[in-house]
């Protein structure tokens, strides 16, 4: 007989920054729930009550989960009635994603799969790739064709509020079948409030990419007008305010580009699978990276100004490396990717990189943010961590507010 939700096991394959969160409130709602990762560094963690990710509220979810024994981490897969693969899916070098980490789990799970099973992606993946883990599955165990159900429901959380959007957003569910999708609207009813739409896997492949590949283009129209108004010497915060006032324009705030695995990566998913057709996103992606090669040329100069005008190096401080605001998530960091631009074209200058959400990186030196704003020359503020706002301004120092700590 099939199992109720109640009495549901559940797989996650993959304890990141969305594995874990979903674990975790599957957990929380009375799935028997075994979290699987190759790291056996976050395994142990995870057994341990211990969070390996910044996200508010999250560790002391996830203590009452592993205290009460409703979830517990591992290096491989248990047999399980519904299996979840939540593990990356970066992009090679030539912007083609990187499917590999999706077919390795999905390799795992197989020998476990029985009638009945659900079997759910929720990584980001081109379109077809649920299909594809589909012929997978059935040409290794095609005894199991028609007799389980397979699916696609991507996750749509903002880091840092993870845990309201995963019980509160919409959710977009498209299975392989009719029955597929019925199937995995079921599990998710369990613990998702918001609205489960219906669909089928392609859609809601193409559905996540759309989502993150129109938030780029939005982006990037705000960086485009930080270039115009840096050179028409306009403050942008200032511009950007006063257009928003009109009722139906919603411009976004510009930054030092665009980081983070699914706004810096999703786009590149549709551009390689259809070139000639994603002209406007391909443009967008283009702008976006190029904001963080104007940043650093931004703050090379201003190093070489420095010198010329005060006969001596200047102290540096770059502030922030996550890519976006009070979270730890380096992945995709434009801010990194300037901060190595600027050691290598600094001339030698005394660079201090400030993340106070990070304890220590493993190739930057970190200082606390309060003694690297006062000691420096140069600051450049890369992400608007909430702690940056604290600090005065200071006319003596030559600041470069490229993510809006002062909008000046």
């Amino acid at each position: 007989m099939t199992k109720t939700i109640e009495n549901m096991k559940a797989c996650f394959m993959g304890l990141g920054y969305i594995g874990l969160p979903t674990a975790i409130i599957a957990a929380m709602n009375g799935i028997d729930v075994t979290g699987v990762d190759i790291n056996p560094a976050v395994v142990d963690k995870t057994n341990a009550g211990e969070l390996h990710i910044i996200e508010p509220g999250l560790g002391e979810m996830l203590k009452k989960v592993i205290a009460d024994g409703s979830l517990h981490a591992t290096t491989t897969p248990e047999v399980s009635d519904a299996y979840f693969i939540v593990v990356p899916t970066p992009f090679k070098g030539n912007h083609e994603p990187d499917i590999s980490f999706v077919e390795a789990a999905t390799r795992a799970v197989v020998p476990f799969l029985k009638e009945g099973d659900l079997f759910v992606i929720e990584s980001t993946s081109p379109v077809g790739t649920t299909e594809k883990m589909a012929e997978l599955i059935f040409r290794l165990r095609p005894e199991l064709a028609g007799k389980i159900y397979i699916a696609y429901c991507p996750e749509r959380v903002l880091p840092g509020n993870v845990i309201y959007e995963l019980v509160h957003n919409d959710r977009v569910i498209g299975g392989v079948d009719e029955a597929s999708t019925d199937k995995a609207k079921a599990f998710y009813s369990r613990f998702v409030k918001g609205e489960l739409h219906a669909t089928n896997a392609r859609t809601a492949e193409m559905c996540k990419l759309t989502e993150n590949s129109s938030r780029d283009v939005q982006i990037a129209f705000a960086n485009e007008l930080s270039f115009i108004c840096d050179h028409a010497g306009i403050n942008v915060w200032e511009l950007i305010r006063l257009a928003n006032k009109h009722p139906r324009v919603n411009i976004l705030q510009p930054g030092c580009g665009v980081g983070g695995h699914c706004i810096a990566v999703d786009p590149y998913f549709i551009t390689s699978a259809y070139p000639a057709e994603a002209k406007l996103i391909a443009d967008a992606r283009r702008i976006n990276n190029y904001k963080a090669d104007w940043c650093a040329e931004k703050i090379i100069n201003a190093i070489l100004r420095f010198e010329i005008e005060h006969n001596r190096k200047p102290v540096v401080a770059l502030m922030g490396i996550a890519f976006k605001p009070d979270i730890d998530d380096l992945r995709e960091s434009p801010a990194k990717y300037i901060i190595s631009k600027v050691m290598v074209g600094g001339n030698n200058s005394r660079i201090l990189v400030v993340e106070p959400n990070v304890k220590e990186h493993q190739v930057f030196k970190l200082t606390p943010y309060e003694e690297a704003y006062r000691e420096a020359d140069i600051v450049a503020f890369l992400t608007a961590h909430t702690p940056f706002r604290s600090l005065e301004w200071d006319d003596s120092k030559v600041i470069l507010d490229f993510c809006g700590i002062f909008k000046r």
